[in-house]
C-alpha cells in the first residue's frame, strides 16, 4: 500500500523470540518480490522478558470460534511490542532522512491489543517529533501511517488481493507447525478465517496445506 502511494520502501522485520518465525521467512521473500529498497531483520530477544504466549513457555490459547475467545487483552499480547518496533523504525528513519513510518496495526479485528489503537499511534507520533534531533531542529517532521487501522479483515483481504498479494505465501498463525501449516484455532487463525469468509474468497494458505 505504501508503494501504491509512491513511497520508496525500507522494510523492517524483527526476530524477537516469537515462536512463529515463519513470518520472518515470508517477510524476506515478500521484500524481494516487491523489490523494496532494503529489508532488515533485527534481532531483539524479548524472550528475556517473557510475559507472552508468543515469547515464553506459555501455551497459545486455542478456540473453535471467535465467540469462544476471551474478552480483554489476551496472553498473546507481547508487552510494549509495537512501541519497541516503532522506536527502532524511528531510529532508522532518522538516519535515512525519511519522514514517514508505516505500521500494519489494525483497530477493528485486533484481539484487544492496546498498542494497536489510534490513541497509541497519535501519542507516539507526538513523541517521535520531540525525541529526535531532526524533530527538535525542525528538519524532519515524522508521520506515522497505519493504512490498515480502520479496515476489517475482509477489507484487508480484498485490498491485498487487488494489489496482487499471494496470500498462500503469507502467515498469520501464532503457533504454526514446523512446516508452516497454520494451527487453525489460535486468535490469528480465527480472525484470518473470518476475513476470508466475509470477503467471499477461499484462503489459499489452507488450500496449500490441505
Amino acid at each position: 500500500m505504501a508503494q501504491e502511494q509512491g513511497f520508496e520502501v525500507y522494510a523492517l522485520s524483527f526476530s524477537y523470540g516469537q515462536r512463529h518465525t515463519v513470518e520472518l521467512e515470508k517477510a524476506q521473500q515478500f521484500a524481494l518480490e516487491r523489490k523494496v529498497a532494503r529489508h532488515i531483520t533485527l534481532d531483539i530477544d524479548l524472550r528475556q522478558f517473557g510475559g507472552s504466549a508468543l515469547t515464553a513457555d506459555i501455551a497459545v490459547p486455542k478456540s473453535n470460534s471467535l465467540a469462544d475467545v476471551e474478552h480483554g487483552i489476551p496472553i498473546t499480547y507481547v508487552p510494549a511490542r509495537n512501541t519497541i518496533f516503532l522506536s527502532f523504525a524511528l531510529g532508522w528513519a532518522e538516519t535515512l532522512g525519511a519522514q514517514d513510518l508505516f505500521i500494519g496495526v489494525n483497530a477493528l479485528d485486533y484481539s484487544g491489543y492496546p498498542d494497536c489503537r489510534p490513541e497509541f499511534l497519535e501519542a507516539f507520533e507526538r513523541l517521535v517529533n520531540l525525541a529526535t534531533k531532526a524533530g527538535v531542529e525542525g528538519t524532519q517532521q515524522l508521520k506515522i501511517h497505519a493504512p490498515l487501522l480502520h479496515m476489517n479483515k475482509a477489507e484487508i483481504v480484498l485490498k491485498g488481493t487487488a494489489l496482487g498479494i499471494d496470500f498462500g505465501e503469507t502467515s498469520s498463525c501464532y503457533d504454526p507447525a514446523p512446516n508452516g501449516a497454520p494451527c487453525g484455532h489460535c486468535d490469528a487463525c480465527l480472525l484470518r478465517a473470518k476475513g476470508f469468509a466475509q470477503a467471499g474468497l477461499p484462503d489459499p494458505l489452507l488450500i496449500k496445506y490441505a
